[in-house]
């Protein structure tokens, strides 16, 4: 009986397309807010381990679903490069270990300042990492972005402490995370990203659940589950919108995440902003669409895949 020859998965070739890279962010803030809105719900009355847990898992769903319909699992889930995935997941994990310590450790305002100095960190790894060029045009719109953050949550100004740098280190290892799915992107579908991120999750966070575990009701369980839905979907949006476009361009527009965040806090629990929230908000809304009016005069481009053994 002959043996059929080993093949290779065959080399995803990445398309960069700002234009859809931009929606798919902007679809990704849309998810992650709703997410963000269940999950402070939830952590009133579990601990964030277990939320996060649950937030996983549950991404499995939309996650596996979009596998299945696009290119099935078995050319999903073949990767070049398993420990890239372990590092990218691993990235991710201490990214949100951090920004959930450091609110718990600052005020929320302050914490939520300095974890938004991500894009800074990112727009400057993305040039000596990725190679791309940024220039002064998009580094002062991420400047001004930054500096209406600053006017929205007026932070107080004491960062020498444990909290502050958590914070800061969340913001840096978020970063770190975008680089990579950058780089995996190279050869690596999308999909196959996102699902390796999520099993990979859902792995480390369910050792974690004999410390501390509360059994969910019916109602919890079903907030669970939407939170984790809201997660999935969001991921799968967030990692196609950095394999569409460049690091430096689609970041920023996670400062839409506060827009949302004021309107939810409005119909949920009452908040109405201030006069500063209101400028705050409009600084940032005009930066992102200044990126978005520099960048999508690029047109799409098409970038060559990493030789086998370079893409880690």
């Amino acid at each position: 009986m002959t043996v059929p020859p080993q093949t290779l998965p065959k080399q995803h070739q990445r398309v960069d397309n700002t234009r859809l890279g931009i929606t798919s962010m902007l679809l990704s803030v849309l998810f992650f807010s709703v997410m963000n809105v269940l999950a402070k719900l939830l952590m009133d009355r579990f601990p964030v381990n277990e939320v996060m847990f649950f937030r996983s898992l549950f991404a499995l769903i939309p996650v596996c679903l979009v596998i299945h319909f696009a290119n099935g699992f078995a050319a999903t889930l073949r990767t070049r490069y398993p420990w890239g995935h372990l590092g990218r997941s691993l990235i991710g994990l201490s990214a949100m270990v951090a920004t959930f310590w450091s609110f718990h450790l600052l005020p929320l305002g302050d914490a939520i300042s300095l974890n938004f100095a991500a894009p800074l960190f990112l727009t400057a790894l993305s040039v000596p990492l990725l190679g791309e060029k940024v220039g002064i045009h998009r580094w002062s719109a991420v400047l001004v972005g930054f500096a209406g953050v600053l006017i929205i949550v007026q932070p107080s100004g004491d960062v020498l402490n444990l909290g502050a740098m958590l914070a800061l280190g969340g913001a840096l290892c978020t970063a770190v995370a975008m680089i990579a799915i950058r780089q995996l992107s190279r050869t690596e579908l999308p999909n196959t990203i996102v699902f390796y991120f999520t099993l990979l999750t859902t792995v480390m966070t369910g050792l974690s659940l004999p410390v501390s575990w509360i059994t969910p009701g019916p109602l919890d369980l079903l907030l669970l589950l939407a939170t984790g839905l809201c997660g999935g979907c969001g991921q799968l949006m967030l990692t196609r919108a950095y394999s569409l476009a460049p690091a430096a361009v689609v970041a920023p527009l996670n400062y839409a995440s506060l827009l949302l965040a004021v309107g939810f806090g409005w119909l949920l629990w009452g908040e109405v902003p201030t006069g500063t929230m209101a400028a705050g908000a409009a600084v940032v809304m005009a930066s992102g669409l200044y990126i978005l009016y520099r960048e999508t005069q690029r047109g799409t481009t098409v970038t060559k895949p990493l030789p086998a053994g370079e893409g880690d």
